[in-house]
């Protein structure tokens, strides 16, 4: 958003407020001049001019790195195509009245010819332009960046990865393996309850979908993989892996230099991970629930066990700040939970300039009080402008 965006005050401060600050907390006052934090200061005092929080939680604006929200706005239903472009506008401005303040908008690469709503349809590089273009005029509340899941075993990976190059600016490009019977399907029954769920796959169908797509992955798994690697090296992106499993999957995410799981599958590969300097995230709705959806390891386990670096909404944009405060009863430590929403995600994606409350950072922040434990949010900004 530009700096002289209308909706943007010369000067704002926030006062009387507990700040959430990288090494701790403090009741204080925050001003935003310019699109940055130009002075924090400790009292509860309220100078003319200032908002009085009233001892509200005033924290960083949140970082997502994983949402499907987006591909939910341009397919409603599995059988319903939206208009990109107000599906852009409709995200955004979800994404901001959920307190989040960047984002990096999960859009598949490698697409798959199928029968009935089994295929997947190509559409990456038009909706990457349709957002980029939404993103130069100046159309949407928060930052939004570009995140590509590079599915592996597809039919037309290569040719998708090669219709983006370094001016898009991707990133983070993530190597997803979605083929039934291993990694986030290792359960074939519990895929079975997905897709007849949310297909209406009849069992004859179902089956026939899981042979075509074992051997799909059988036939392209190890070249694409190779090339998927390669695209994020010469696009500048930060390289993920999703769903590791086991302590094999994980050495080879190693061996390509990754620095980031998203939803490592068993606590196996979470500890394999710590082991290798790869920062774990998992999902919001996970921690939420206090169990996946796929039957694999619950993140509120992984939380207790000290294994969990970063969160993610994944489906659900409002988790994300609920997960955090949740986190903070979990560890007794609301900065350390807020960071793995923060600070932890900005840092992981190469984004130095946000992700916490400190003078010179990007002015994203948060207010928010808690009822029953739940967060409200009264307030949003996003580079100074009020977003919601």
């Amino acid at each position: 958003m530009p700096k002289d965006h209308p909706l943007m005050p010369d000067t704002l401060t926030l006062a009387n407020a507990r700040l959430i600050l990288p090494d701790g907390e403090m009741t204080g006052r925050m001003t935003l001049k310019g699109g940055e934090i130009v002075e924090i200061a400790p009292g509860p005092g309220v100078p003319a001019g200032a908002v009085d929080c009233g001892g509200d939680i005033v924290a960083p604006g949140l970082v997502e790195l994983h949402t499907d929200n987006l591909e939910r706005h341009i397919r409603p239903r599995p059988s319903a195509h939206w208009p990109h472009k107000p599906a852009i506008v409709a995200h955004d401005a979800e994404l901001a009245a959920c307190g989040i303040t960047t984002v990096f908008d999960a859009i598949r690469v490698g697409s798959i010819e199928g029968k009935g709503n089994v295929g997947l349809p190509r559409y990456a590089r038009d909706l990457a332009d349709e957002l980029l273009a939404m993103r130069a005029a100046g159309a949407l509340k928060i930052s939004h960046h570009i995140h590509l899941r590079a599915e592996i075993c597809s039919q037309f990976l290569t040719d998708e990865l090669d219709q983006f190059g370094p001016e898009d600016r991707v990133g983070i490009l993530s190597l997803m393996d979605h083929t039934p019977g291993q990694r986030q399907f290792a359960d074939i029954g519990q895929y079975a309850t997905y897709m007849k769920g949310k297909h209406g796959l009849s069992e004859e169908t179902f089956q026939d979908h899981v042979a075509t797509r074992q051997a799909l992955g059988a036939s392209v798994r190890e070249a694409h993989e190779t090339a998927a690697v390669d695209a994020a090296q010469r696009l500048g992106s930060v390289l993920a892996s999703h769903d590791d499993t086991t302590v094999g999957h994980v050495a080879r995410s190693a061996a390509h230099g990754i620095a980031l799981a998203e939803f490592p599958t068993t606590e196996e590969a979470a500890r394999a991970c710590r082991q290798h300097g790869i920062a774990v995230m998992m999902g919001a709705p996970n921690l939420v629930r206090g169990e996946s959806h796929s039957g694999n390891v619950s993140a509120l386990a992984l939380a207790e066990a000290g294994l969990l670096d970063i969160v993610s909404s994944d489906y659900v944009p409002a988790a994300l700040l609920y997960a955090a405060v949740l986190l903070g009863d979990l560890w007794g430590d609301l900065p350390r939970a807020i960071a793995t929403v923060s600070r932890a995600p900005a840092h992981a994606s190469g984004l130095l300039d946000r992700g916490m409350l400190a003078e010179g950072m990007r002015a994203d922040a948060i207010r928010f009080r808690l009822v029953d434990g739940v967060p409200v949010l009264r307030g949003v900004w996003s580079a100074g402008a009020r977003v919601a």
